[in-house]
């Protein structure tokens, strides 16, 4: 590249994904030659950064850094004018975290399978908070609900901070979260953790289950990001790009911070753009006939 190159992110600024963004783009930038800038372009659950996006110069001077909300739950949920997989090229998979289900410290339940129970007895009673409608968070419990055979109300929030402060408050019984942001909640004892959505336990924390070793099979949702460039951006911009992304994840410091944040980097035969559009298609494939059986809709669609 001859000029800086902008990464866009949907999401807030100190949030995961944004945290993602900016420990690639500072190594990135070693191998690239060039500045690497990242942008946040919040709104409609990242939809309107792919937009931007989607609307940029195929060129691979504009790229976007997106997560499993913006790029599977978001292309069910939002009327686009554009196709969530189709309409961008994939540079390589980002990394991986978990899901949790985490409960309030006063819930009666000492495992999942208590958990379960508990739910059972308590028919729509119990409370379930999301990150809103379609988001992680939302189908994750979705998918817990059906898969225990268990019923409660989903009640949207409008971020992870909040959730806390009332399952602290013992105003909300239960959620569905990205692990790395309630860690210290669970190291504290303020919140329980009663299971990793995931088909392994999490490093960081090899002591919590995972919900099918509690008992409820099959679930399993990792927590994944990826970057993208314009469609029709040229194959040797895309192939330095994806250089760019292996050898940050080299890159020992980053290693560190990704470890840190309890996030998993994909093996190397993982990190082509033709393994992202095979995950990213996969997870669509998984995840949209579940949205729309449950007849999910954004605010005002």
């Amino acid at each position: 590249p001859s000029r800086p190159v902008t990464i866009l992110v949907g999401f807030a600024a100190g949030g995961i994904t944004d945290i993602v963004a900016r420990t690639m783009a500072e190594r990135m930038k070693d191998t690239l030659g060039q500045s690497v800038v990242v942008e946040n372009v919040t709104g409609a659950a990242g939809t309107i950064a792919a937009g931007r996006l989607f609307r940029s110069a195929p060129d691979g001077y504009t790229v976007l850094i997106g997560q499993w909300s913006s790029h599977v739950g978001a292309g069910a949920l939002y009327k686009l004018p554009f196709h969530i997989v189709d309409d961008f090229t994939p540079i390589a998979r980002l990394t991986i975290a978990p899901l949790w289900i985490m409960g309030r410290s006063t819930l009666p339940a000492k495992d999942l399978r208590e958990l379960v129970a508990w739910l059972k007895a308590n028919p729509d009673k119990a409370s379930a908070a999301t990150t809103g409608v379609g988001s992680g968070a939302h189908l994750c419990l979705l998918d817990f609900a059906i898969r225990s055979g268990t019923k409660f109300p989903l009640l949207p929030y409008r971020g992870a901070a909040p959730i806390m402060q009332d399952m602290m408050g013992n105003q909300i019984d239960i959620t569905c979260i990205e692990a790395s942001q309630s860690l210290a909640h669970y190291r504290s004892g303020k919140l329980k953790a009663f299971g990793v959505v995931s088909d392994k336990r999490w490093f960081i924390t090899p002591e919590v289950p995972t919900v099918e070793e509690g008992g409820v099979a099959g679930a399993s949702m990792p927590f994944w990001h990826g970057m993208w460039a314009p469609k029709g951006t040229p194959a040797d911009a895309i192939a330095k790009l994806n250089a760019a992304v292996i050898a940050a994840f080299d890159d020992p410091a980053a290693k560190k911070r990704f470890a840190e944040l309890g996030h998993e980097i994909p093996a190397r035969d993982q990190l082509t753009p033709e393994a992202l559009r095979a995950h990213h298609q996969a997870e669509v494939d998984k995840w949209w006939p579940i949205m729309r059986a449950a007849n999910m809709k954004a605010e005002g669609q």
